[in-house]
């Protein structure tokens, strides 16, 4: 099957539904385009499980803050559409605005709880932005197996928990972070860097490799984890710590010792870019 893109919601409704009648099942990759290497890898993983691919490309108003970077972020269709064909997708889905949001939505999607700390805290109206047109691309798509990178630890735990909550009939899958050879999480922001800011920008998974090797020499302590996490972030002159956070990589957050499955994240500026990252350790018992 070769490559088809459409705006049309009928259109990807049509295709989906005509693949689970004849019994094929769908896997289905959301993004909002500029597609990188780690993007890639989530087509990549449902051309592996799944006999119809959809990709989503659509940068959505609604995770945008003002003062956000909605006008500037990124965007090359054509580009995207030659990563797709190469890694084996089927149907790319590209709608403008107004086929997603013909009229400003007066339903709004809130998942209490998991995105409330962490980017939660630093971008307050993000996280109901992302369940809400997540939701309405599952309605869209259809039952499926849905491809989410481990980068957006925090996001992916959202749409878990949404999934679940509302008994969506979506598979919700997390697929591993692609990383630079330095380590840099793969990021479509990554192009704001200036070449000074790229040389410093590896401080952030360095940090939070630092944390998870203390967590896994013993370390149950989240504010001490933290402290030092954030004192190798400090050691990078161009970096803005947002925040470091050490919690339970299932509820994003750490009551008492740090136990079981641990996820350690961060959000630091430079300049431009935002940037985010997490790793997962487990607390010896």
């Amino acid at each position: 099957m070769t490559l088809e893109s459409t705006g049309s919601i009928a259109r990807v409704r049509e295709v989906t539904d005509r693949a689970r009648a004849a019994g094929r099942r769908v896997g289905f990759v959301p993004t909002m385009g500029y597609l990188h290497a780690g993007h890639a890898s989530l087509v990549a993983a449902a051309r592996a499980h799944d006999d119809l691919v959809v990709v989503s490309i659509f940068v959505n108003p609604l995770q945008f803050a003002p003062g956000e970077d909605l006008d500037a972020y990124p965007r090359d269709l054509e580009r995207d559409l030659a990563v797709c064909a190469e890694e084996g997708a089927d149907l790319v889905f590209a709608p403008p605005v107004e086929e997603m949001y013909p009229r400003p939505p007066s339903t709004t999607v809130t998942v209490s709880g998991v995105s409330e700390p962490l980017e939660g805290r630093s971008r307050p109206t993000h996280f109901a932005g992302v369940a809400t047109v997540v939701a309405k691309l599952f309605a869209i798509v259809g039952p499926c197996r849905a491809y989410f990178g481990e980068k957006d630890w925090q996001q992916l735990r959202v749409v878990q928990t949404m999934a679940a909550d509302l008994s969506l009939p979506v598979e919700v899958v997390g697929c591993p972070i692609v990383r630079e050879p330095d380590g840099l999480a793969l990021s479509s922001r990554n192009v704001y860097l200036s070449d000074e800011e790229r040389a410093q920008a590896p401080v952030l998974h360095r940090a939070l490799r630092h944390g998870a090797e203390l967590v896994a020499g013993g370390e149950t302590d989240p504010g001490r984890v933290e402290a030092a996490m954030a004192a190798v972030i400090g050691e990078a002159p161009l970096a803005t710590l947002d925040y470091v956070a050490a919690v339970q990589a299932d509820s994003l957050t750490a009551d008492g010792p740090l136990h079981g499955e641990v996820r350690l994240l961060g959000a630091v500026r430079f300049g431009r870019a935002r940037l985010i990252d997490n790793v997962g350790v487990t607390a010896p018992a």
